[in-house]
């Protein structure tokens, strides 16, 4: 995970040019939000801004800080973006994903900011999330020093917790509007619960439980079925796996039948191929949904997961 950063002093000074621009004159952006007539929300990427789309309807203008097919995590928010945000009715993020957006958070007026992580719980995970493979895990001393993990929308349940504080926090900030927000919230959570019975169900009786992924997205949804993620990378996508790692990984791939690296379609795949190439083993997309762009399989989070479910089926032998 990248380390945190201030906002850089440039974009702070920048601020004070901008603020003598009201955000209605610089519409010419397409990043600004505010002056729609709506209840405006800044969402810091994909997972956050469709919650604020399904639960607000008609009544809720959304910008997302995170354009379709950048990666979040390396996110570096402008002093344009950083105007806009305190230009908005509400912020929603999700804390300790994207440390230039926490940082505007903490140092904007915005009266209604929503953090998606105070919502739901967070745990604790490595590379290894689940337990399944660890007779065959030598090197746990060489694991990085986990945080928090942040890829809870991942696990439909968690993510229906969100959703229902985002709709609560709707509804005392615009309280006008405060029966559609519930009634939406009530939908995607009946939604949300579906798709958590479509994961149950689909991975019920799998032939292994185990999992490689090049990125440790997946964990919450590990646990939830009852699944094992074995990361090559940590919970920065970009990071470089040990030669250890790597010789670990393939040994259980052999002890656990695994058959499949799976790697998602923001980062590249080399990784993934290598370890595939060298093991034997076979590559394919389980996607963190942490953007939506035309290589997605899907064209919104239901979609893309239930892609996902799909992929874990054909490579965990559930189909």
């Amino acid at each position: 995970m990248n380390k945190r950063r201030l906002i850089p002093a440039a974009a702070l000074t920048a601020l004070t040019v901008l603020g003598t621009c009201s955000l209605s004159a610089c519409s010419d952006d397409p990043a600004a939000a505010a002056g729609t007539g709506r209840f405006d929300v800044v969402a810091s990427f994909y997972p956050m801004a469709f919650l604020a789309e399904q639960i607000g309807g008609g009544h809720v203008h959304v910008t997302s800080l995170t354009s379709p097919g950048q990666e979040p995590h390396d996110l570096e928010i402008s002093p344009r973006q950083i105007a806009m945000l305190q230009g908005s009715d509400a912020v929603l993020y999700l804390k300790n994903l994207q440390p230039s957006v926490d940082d505007a958070v903490a140092q904007s007026p915005v009266r209604t900011k929503i953090d998606a992580a105070s919502l739901t719980t967070l745990e604790q995970h490595g590379n290894e999330v689940g337990g399944h493979a660890a007779a065959h895990d030598t090197q746990r001393g060489e694991e990085p020093a986990a945080g928090k993990d942040p890829h809870i929308w991942l696990d439909p349940v968690r993510y229906a917790q969100v959703a229902e504080g985002v709709g609560r926090a709707f509804e005392k900030a615009d309280p006008r509007h405060a029966a559609d927000y519930r009634k939406n919230t009530a939908k995607l959570v009946g939604k949300l619960d579906a798709l958590d019975l479509e994961f149950r169900q689909g991975l019920a009786h799998p032939r292994t439980r185990v999992f490689i992924t090049t990125h440790a997205a997946f964990g919450y949804l590990a646990e939830r079925y009852g699944l094992t993620e074995e990361a090559v990378n940590g919970l920065d996508p970009e990071s470089e796996p040990s030669a250890a790692r790597v010789r670990e990984l393939e040994t259980m791939a052999r002890a656990d039948g695994v058959s499949t690296v799976f790697y998602e379609t923001l980062v590249s795949d080399r990784t993934a191929k290598t370890i595939a190439h060298d093991a034997g083993l076979t590559t394919d997309v389980l996607d963190p949904i942490e953007g939506i762009t035309a290589r997605s399989r899907g064209t919104d989070y239901f979609s893309v997961q239930q892609a996902n479910l799909k992929a874990l089926q054909r490579a965990l032998g559930a189909e």
